[in-house]
Protein backbone atom coordinates (compact mmCIF):
# COMPACT_ATOMS: atom_id res chain seq x y z
CA UNK A 1 0.00 0.00 0.00
CA UNK A 2 1.38 3.52 -0.66
CA UNK A 3 -0.03 6.43 0.88
CA UNK A 4 0.20 10.18 -0.81
CA UNK A 5 -1.48 13.34 -0.23
CA UNK A 6 -4.23 14.53 -1.77
CA UNK A 7 -2.10 18.00 -2.79
CA UNK A 8 0.31 15.66 -4.78
CA UNK A 9 -0.51 14.07 -7.64
CA UNK A 10 -1.42 11.38 -8.19
CA UNK A 11 0.21 8.15 -9.42
CA UNK A 12 0.35 7.15 -13.46
CA UNK A 13 -1.19 4.10 -14.44
CA UNK A 14 0.17 3.66 -17.59
CA UNK A 15 2.75 0.79 -17.20
CA UNK A 16 0.88 -2.42 -19.14
CA UNK A 17 -2.30 -0.01 -19.69
CA UNK A 18 -4.10 -1.41 -22.96
CA UNK A 19 -6.37 1.04 -25.70
CA UNK A 20 -9.05 3.31 -24.92
CA UNK A 21 -11.67 2.23 -27.54
CA UNK A 22 -15.08 1.59 -26.38
CA UNK A 23 -16.20 -2.07 -26.95
CA UNK A 24 -19.40 -3.88 -28.89
CA UNK A 25 -21.24 -5.71 -26.34
CA UNK A 26 -19.65 -8.92 -26.84
CA UNK A 27 -22.20 -12.20 -25.10
CA UNK A 28 -19.84 -14.97 -25.11
CA UNK A 29 -16.03 -15.50 -24.08
CA UNK A 30 -14.35 -18.82 -24.08
CA UNK A 31 -16.23 -19.88 -21.46
CA UNK A 32 -20.00 -19.19 -23.63
CA UNK A 33 -21.13 -16.14 -21.01
CA UNK A 34 -24.43 -14.80 -21.58
CA UNK A 35 -24.67 -11.28 -20.16
CA UNK A 36 -28.52 -11.73 -19.95
CA UNK A 37 -27.65 -14.22 -16.93
CA UNK A 38 -26.12 -11.69 -15.06
CA UNK A 39 -28.61 -8.34 -15.36
CA UNK A 40 -30.27 -8.03 -12.29
CA UNK A 41 -31.64 -5.49 -9.75
CA UNK A 42 -29.73 -5.89 -6.12
CA UNK A 43 -30.90 -3.26 -3.78
CA UNK A 44 -32.09 -0.79 -6.23
CA UNK A 45 -28.27 -0.92 -8.11
CA UNK A 46 -28.11 -2.72 -11.81
CA UNK A 47 -25.68 -5.75 -12.25
CA UNK A 48 -24.31 -6.57 -15.20
CA UNK A 49 -21.35 -8.71 -17.26
CA UNK A 50 -18.45 -6.80 -19.08
CA UNK A 51 -16.25 -8.43 -21.43
CA UNK A 52 -12.49 -6.86 -22.02
CA UNK A 53 -10.01 -8.50 -24.29
CA UNK A 54 -6.13 -7.18 -25.19
CA UNK A 55 -3.79 -9.27 -26.84
CA UNK A 56 -4.60 -13.07 -26.37
CA UNK A 57 -6.77 -12.49 -22.96
CA UNK A 58 -9.94 -12.27 -22.59
CA UNK A 59 -11.85 -11.53 -19.67
CA UNK A 60 -15.15 -11.10 -18.29
CA UNK A 61 -16.11 -9.36 -14.99
CA UNK A 62 -19.32 -8.54 -12.96
CA UNK A 63 -20.03 -5.69 -10.58
CA UNK A 64 -21.35 -7.53 -8.50
CA UNK A 65 -18.91 -7.97 -6.01
CA UNK A 66 -16.42 -6.52 -8.97
CA UNK A 67 -15.93 -10.50 -9.47
CA UNK A 68 -13.22 -11.76 -12.05
CA UNK A 69 -15.81 -14.17 -13.93
CA UNK A 70 -13.89 -15.21 -16.38
CA UNK A 71 -10.39 -15.23 -18.24
CA UNK A 72 -9.29 -17.09 -21.01
CA UNK A 73 -5.84 -17.74 -22.05
CA UNK A 74 -4.13 -20.24 -24.36
CA UNK A 75 -2.12 -22.75 -24.11
CA UNK A 76 0.96 -24.12 -25.89
CA UNK A 77 -0.88 -25.31 -28.77
CA UNK A 78 -2.83 -21.76 -28.96
CA UNK A 79 -6.13 -23.49 -27.30
CA UNK A 80 -7.44 -21.28 -24.95
CA UNK A 81 -8.86 -22.66 -21.68
CA UNK A 82 -11.09 -20.45 -18.97
CA UNK A 83 -8.27 -20.65 -15.84
CA UNK A 84 -10.34 -18.52 -13.32
CA UNK A 85 -13.43 -20.93 -11.45
CA UNK A 86 -16.56 -19.04 -11.23
CA UNK A 87 -20.02 -19.44 -12.71
CA UNK A 88 -22.20 -18.54 -16.06
CA UNK A 89 -24.75 -16.79 -14.18
CA UNK A 90 -25.27 -14.32 -11.34
CA UNK A 91 -27.47 -16.58 -8.84
CA UNK A 92 -24.82 -19.31 -8.06
CA UNK A 93 -22.57 -16.24 -6.96
CA UNK A 94 -25.11 -15.77 -4.59
CA UNK A 95 -26.00 -18.94 -3.81
CA UNK A 96 -22.65 -20.27 -3.01
CA UNK A 97 -21.52 -21.64 0.48
CA UNK A 98 -17.98 -19.85 -0.94
CA UNK A 99 -18.68 -15.95 -1.07
CA UNK A 100 -15.58 -15.07 -2.87
CA UNK A 101 -15.16 -16.76 -6.16
CA UNK A 102 -13.29 -13.80 -8.12
CA UNK A 103 -14.25 -10.87 -5.63
CA UNK A 104 -13.06 -8.03 -4.72
CA UNK A 105 -12.07 -8.34 -0.98
CA UNK A 106 -12.48 -5.48 1.47
CA UNK A 107 -12.37 -3.08 3.71
CA UNK A 108 -10.04 -5.47 4.90
CA UNK A 109 -8.95 -8.58 3.33
CA UNK A 110 -7.65 -11.63 5.73
CA UNK A 111 -8.64 -12.48 8.96
CA UNK A 112 -8.97 -10.08 12.38
CA UNK A 113 -8.68 -11.58 15.81
CA UNK A 114 -12.11 -12.15 17.04
CA UNK A 115 -13.74 -9.37 15.07
CA UNK A 116 -11.70 -6.72 17.16
CA UNK A 117 -9.02 -3.83 16.85
CA UNK A 118 -8.53 -0.57 18.34
CA UNK A 119 -7.92 2.42 16.55
CA UNK A 120 -6.40 6.35 17.93
CA UNK A 121 -8.22 4.75 21.55
CA UNK A 122 -11.08 3.41 20.12
CA UNK A 123 -11.95 -0.08 19.97
CA UNK A 124 -14.28 -1.65 16.76
CA UNK A 125 -16.26 -4.49 16.91
CA UNK A 126 -16.94 -6.02 13.67
CA UNK A 127 -19.43 -9.14 12.45
CA UNK A 128 -17.66 -12.85 13.22
CA UNK A 129 -17.96 -14.66 9.72
CA UNK A 130 -14.93 -17.34 10.01
CA UNK A 131 -15.69 -19.35 13.39
CA UNK A 132 -13.88 -16.69 16.40
CA UNK A 133 -12.81 -13.92 13.09
CA UNK A 134 -14.00 -11.55 10.86
CA UNK A 135 -13.14 -12.16 7.11
CA UNK A 136 -12.38 -10.83 4.16
CA UNK A 137 -15.04 -7.44 5.44
CA UNK A 138 -17.43 -9.27 7.36
CA UNK A 139 -20.96 -11.44 5.35
CA UNK A 140 -21.77 -7.90 3.81
CA UNK A 141 -18.13 -6.89 3.01
CA UNK A 142 -16.96 -5.52 -0.74
CA UNK A 143 -17.78 -8.82 -1.98
CA UNK A 144 -21.41 -8.83 -1.47
CA UNK A 145 -21.71 -5.00 -2.60
CA UNK A 146 -22.98 -3.74 -6.45
CA UNK A 147 -20.00 -1.69 -7.96
CA UNK A 148 -20.71 1.55 -9.97
CA UNK A 149 -19.26 0.97 -13.40
CA UNK A 150 -16.84 4.28 -13.89
CA UNK A 151 -15.52 3.80 -17.17
CA UNK A 152 -15.26 1.52 -19.95
CA UNK A 153 -12.92 0.48 -23.04
CA UNK A 154 -11.59 -2.24 -24.73
CA UNK A 155 -9.32 -3.14 -22.38
CA UNK A 156 -10.17 -1.63 -19.37
CA UNK A 157 -12.93 -1.32 -16.59
CA UNK A 158 -13.14 1.57 -14.04
CA UNK A 159 -15.50 0.54 -10.78
CA UNK A 160 -16.51 2.28 -8.21
CA UNK A 161 -17.96 1.63 -4.00
CA UNK A 162 -18.83 3.85 -1.25
CA UNK A 163 -18.59 2.54 1.82
CA UNK A 164 -20.57 4.16 4.51
CA UNK A 165 -19.13 5.26 7.56
CA UNK A 166 -20.26 1.86 10.15
CA UNK A 167 -20.28 -0.30 7.54
CA UNK A 168 -19.83 -4.01 8.95
CA UNK A 169 -18.61 -1.90 12.18
CA UNK A 170 -15.31 0.13 9.98
CA UNK A 171 -14.61 3.80 10.82
CA UNK A 172 -14.81 6.53 8.32
CA UNK A 173 -16.80 7.54 4.78
CA UNK A 174 -14.20 5.38 2.39
CA UNK A 175 -14.32 6.05 -1.38
CA UNK A 176 -12.58 3.00 -3.31
CA UNK A 177 -11.76 2.55 -6.97
CA UNK A 178 -10.48 -0.12 -8.78
CA UNK A 179 -9.61 -0.52 -12.32
CA UNK A 180 -9.09 -3.85 -14.39
CA UNK A 181 -6.80 -3.69 -17.25
CA UNK A 182 -5.76 -6.14 -19.67
CA UNK A 183 -2.66 -4.93 -21.25
CA UNK A 184 -0.63 -5.82 -24.45
CA UNK A 185 1.63 -8.34 -23.18
CA UNK A 186 -0.56 -10.83 -22.15
CA UNK A 187 -0.94 -9.03 -18.53
CA UNK A 188 -3.87 -8.59 -16.21
CA UNK A 189 -3.46 -5.48 -13.96
CA UNK A 190 -5.28 -4.48 -10.65
CA UNK A 191 -5.25 -0.98 -9.71
CA UNK A 192 -6.46 -0.26 -5.97
CA UNK A 193 -6.91 3.33 -4.81
CA UNK A 194 -9.02 4.62 -1.66
CA UNK A 195 -9.80 7.73 0.41
CA UNK A 196 -11.41 8.24 3.56
CA UNK A 197 -12.81 10.45 5.96
CA UNK A 198 -11.52 8.97 8.85
CA UNK A 199 -8.76 6.86 10.02
CA UNK A 200 -9.77 3.04 9.29
CA UNK A 201 -7.86 -0.13 8.46
CA UNK A 202 -7.81 -0.56 4.50
CA UNK A 203 -6.33 -3.67 2.99
CA UNK A 204 -7.87 -4.68 -0.49
CA UNK A 205 -7.32 -7.73 -2.53
CA UNK A 206 -8.79 -10.20 -5.45
CA UNK A 207 -9.99 -13.45 -4.46
CA UNK A 208 -9.67 -15.17 -7.89
CA UNK A 209 -9.52 -19.05 -7.33
CA UNK A 210 -7.26 -20.03 -10.90
CA UNK A 211 -6.90 -23.49 -12.51
CA UNK A 212 -4.20 -22.78 -14.95
CA UNK A 213 -5.22 -26.36 -16.81
CA UNK A 214 -8.21 -24.71 -17.14
CA UNK A 215 -11.58 -24.26 -14.59
CA UNK A 216 -13.22 -28.39 -13.69
CA UNK A 217 -9.97 -29.93 -14.84
CA UNK A 218 -9.39 -31.06 -11.59
CA UNK A 219 -6.41 -30.95 -9.02
CA UNK A 220 -3.67 -28.07 -8.67
CA UNK A 221 -1.30 -30.33 -6.67
CA UNK A 222 1.08 -31.20 -9.72
CA UNK A 223 0.60 -27.54 -10.75
CA UNK A 224 4.46 -25.85 -9.96
CA UNK A 225 4.38 -23.13 -7.58
CA UNK A 226 7.01 -20.35 -6.86
CA UNK A 227 6.99 -17.48 -4.49
CA UNK A 228 9.82 -15.21 -3.44
CA UNK A 229 9.53 -15.21 0.28
CA UNK A 230 12.19 -16.33 3.10
CA UNK A 231 9.42 -15.80 5.53
CA UNK A 232 5.81 -16.91 6.32
CA UNK A 233 3.38 -16.25 9.22
CA UNK A 234 2.89 -18.86 10.86
CA UNK A 235 -1.21 -19.15 12.65
CA UNK A 236 -2.63 -20.05 15.13
CA UNK A 237 -5.75 -23.06 14.97
CA UNK A 238 -8.60 -19.97 14.22
CA UNK A 239 -5.81 -19.46 11.69
CA UNK A 240 -4.71 -16.16 13.60
CA UNK A 241 -0.69 -14.93 13.56
CA UNK A 242 1.16 -15.54 16.89
CA UNK A 243 4.74 -14.49 17.19
CA UNK A 244 7.12 -13.39 14.85
CA UNK A 245 7.46 -14.40 10.82
CA UNK A 246 9.36 -17.24 10.88
CA UNK A 247 11.70 -18.80 7.98
CA UNK A 248 10.37 -21.40 5.44
CA UNK A 249 13.83 -22.58 5.07
CA UNK A 250 13.75 -26.38 5.65
CA UNK A 251 9.59 -26.23 5.91
CA UNK A 252 6.54 -27.39 3.44
CA UNK A 253 6.52 -23.15 2.87
CA UNK A 254 9.34 -23.00 0.97
CA UNK A 255 8.62 -22.41 -2.40
CA UNK A 256 11.75 -20.46 -3.54
CA UNK A 257 12.29 -22.90 -5.72
CA UNK A 258 9.72 -23.97 -8.06
CA UNK A 259 7.72 -27.47 -6.66
CA UNK A 260 4.70 -29.35 -7.22
CA UNK A 261 1.97 -27.59 -4.72
CA UNK A 262 1.08 -31.10 -3.74
CA UNK A 263 4.71 -31.90 -3.02
CA UNK A 264 4.49 -31.51 0.60
CA UNK A 265 0.77 -31.86 1.56
CA UNK A 266 1.48 -35.32 3.03
CA UNK A 267 3.07 -34.05 5.73
CA UNK A 268 -0.09 -32.43 6.81
CA UNK A 269 -0.60 -34.86 9.36
CA UNK A 270 2.62 -33.93 11.41
CA UNK A 271 3.38 -30.48 10.57
CA UNK A 272 1.07 -28.19 12.97
CA UNK A 273 1.18 -25.23 10.49
CA UNK A 274 -0.49 -27.73 7.56
CA UNK A 275 -3.35 -29.06 9.89
CA UNK A 276 -3.97 -25.44 11.30
CA UNK A 277 -4.94 -24.62 7.87
CA UNK A 278 -6.03 -28.07 6.14
CA UNK A 279 -3.03 -27.32 4.03
CA UNK A 280 -1.45 -23.82 2.38
CA UNK A 281 -4.09 -20.58 3.75
CA UNK A 282 -1.02 -18.85 4.91
CA UNK A 283 0.65 -15.60 4.42
CA UNK A 284 3.91 -15.24 2.45
CA UNK A 285 6.24 -12.18 3.55
CA UNK A 286 7.49 -11.06 -0.17
CA UNK A 287 11.26 -10.21 -0.69
CA UNK A 288 11.35 -6.43 -0.89
CA UNK A 289 14.29 -4.23 -1.52
CA UNK A 290 11.83 -1.30 -0.68
CA UNK A 291 8.43 -0.67 0.73
CA UNK A 292 5.99 -0.16 -1.92
CA UNK A 293 8.25 -1.66 -4.91
CA UNK A 294 6.37 -3.28 -7.90
CA UNK A 295 8.51 -6.71 -7.89
CA UNK A 296 7.95 -10.14 -8.73
CA UNK A 297 5.89 -11.80 -5.86
CA UNK A 298 5.44 -15.62 -7.37
CA UNK A 299 4.68 -18.13 -10.23
CA UNK A 300 2.85 -21.02 -11.40
CA UNK A 301 3.18 -23.40 -14.17
CA UNK A 302 0.72 -26.13 -15.40
CA UNK A 303 3.00 -28.20 -16.99
CA UNK A 304 0.61 -30.07 -18.89
CA UNK A 305 -0.67 -27.11 -20.76
CA UNK A 306 2.25 -25.26 -20.67
CA UNK A 307 0.54 -22.22 -18.88
CA UNK A 308 2.46 -19.69 -16.72
CA UNK A 309 1.35 -17.24 -14.58
CA UNK A 310 3.40 -14.76 -12.72
CA UNK A 311 2.59 -12.91 -10.28
CA UNK A 312 4.22 -9.00 -9.71
CA UNK A 313 2.79 -6.79 -6.86
CA UNK A 314 3.26 -3.37 -4.60
CA UNK A 315 2.33 -5.66 -1.59
CA UNK A 316 4.45 -7.05 1.21
CA UNK A 317 2.37 -10.23 1.51
CA UNK A 318 0.84 -12.87 -0.71
CA UNK A 319 -1.65 -15.39 1.01
CA UNK A 320 -1.57 -18.83 -0.93
CA UNK A 321 -4.97 -20.82 -0.62
CA UNK A 322 -4.85 -24.06 -1.77
CA UNK A 323 -8.54 -24.56 -2.10
CA UNK A 324 -8.96 -26.85 0.81
CA UNK A 325 -12.50 -26.66 1.57
CA UNK A 326 -13.68 -26.86 -1.97
CA UNK A 327 -16.37 -30.05 -1.09
CA UNK A 328 -17.77 -30.86 -4.80
CA UNK A 329 -21.19 -28.80 -3.86
CA UNK A 330 -20.31 -25.82 -6.37
CA UNK A 331 -20.85 -26.86 -10.43
CA UNK A 332 -19.08 -24.33 -12.07
CA UNK A 333 -18.91 -23.01 -15.73
CA UNK A 334 -18.25 -26.16 -17.55
CA UNK A 335 -20.67 -28.35 -15.37
CA UNK A 336 -17.78 -29.68 -13.67
CA UNK A 337 -18.15 -30.21 -9.28
CA UNK A 338 -15.28 -28.16 -7.91
CA UNK A 339 -13.52 -30.80 -6.12
CA UNK A 340 -11.25 -30.68 -2.84
CA UNK A 341 -7.91 -28.94 -4.32
CA UNK A 342 -8.80 -27.93 -7.38
CA UNK A 343 -7.80 -24.19 -7.83
CA UNK A 344 -5.46 -21.85 -5.36
CA UNK A 345 -6.02 -18.32 -4.85
CA UNK A 346 -2.70 -16.03 -4.59
CA UNK A 347 -4.27 -12.55 -2.86
CA UNK A 348 -1.68 -9.78 -2.51
CA UNK A 349 -2.22 -8.29 0.41
CA UNK A 350 -0.64 -6.66 3.93
CA UNK A 351 -0.64 -9.58 6.79
CA UNK A 352 -3.22 -11.22 8.69
CA UNK A 353 -4.81 -9.46 11.67
CA UNK A 354 -2.91 -6.52 10.64
CA UNK A 355 -5.05 -4.19 12.76
CA UNK A 356 -4.01 -6.01 15.71
CA UNK A 357 -0.06 -6.05 15.03
CA UNK A 358 1.99 -3.27 15.34
CA UNK A 359 5.10 -4.83 14.21
CA UNK A 360 3.03 -5.76 10.72
CA UNK A 361 3.24 -3.40 7.86
CA UNK A 362 0.39 -0.27 8.41
CA UNK A 363 -3.38 -1.01 7.32
CA UNK A 364 -3.94 2.31 8.71
CA UNK A 365 -5.19 5.32 6.08
CA UNK A 366 -5.89 8.59 7.59
CA UNK A 367 -7.99 11.51 6.23
CA UNK A 368 -5.37 13.52 3.60
CA UNK A 369 -3.98 10.39 2.47
CA UNK A 370 -4.27 8.52 -0.56
CA UNK A 371 -4.53 4.22 -0.30
CA UNK A 372 -2.94 3.41 -3.63
CA UNK A 373 -1.59 -0.19 -4.70
CA UNK A 374 -1.57 -2.51 -7.67
CA UNK A 375 -0.64 -5.73 -8.82
CA UNK A 376 -0.52 -7.48 -12.08
CA UNK A 377 -0.68 -11.14 -13.73
CA UNK A 378 1.04 -12.17 -16.43
CA UNK A 379 0.55 -14.81 -18.89
CA UNK A 380 2.82 -16.78 -20.86
CA UNK A 381 3.32 -20.46 -22.38
CA UNK A 382 6.31 -22.75 -22.27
Amino acid sequence: MKLTKYLLAVATVGFLLGGCSQEKKSTTTCAHLDVKNFQRVINGEKTDLYFLHNGDLTTAITNYGGRIVSLCAPDRDGQKADVVLGFDNLDSYIKSHEPFYGALIGRVGNRIAKGRFTLDGVTYTLPLNNGVNHLHGGPGGFHNEVWSVKSKTDSSLVLGYFSKDGEMGYPGNLTVEVTYTLTWNNALRIDYRATTDKATPVNLTNHAFYNLAGEGSGTINNQLLTINADDYTPVDSTMIPFGKNEPVEGTPFDFRKAKPIGQDLPKQATNEQLKNGRGYDHNFVLNKTADGEMSWAATVFDPSSGRKMDIFTEEPGLQFYGGNFMDGSDIGKSGKHYNYRNAFALETQHFPDSPNHPDFPSVILRPGEVYQTSSIYRFSVE
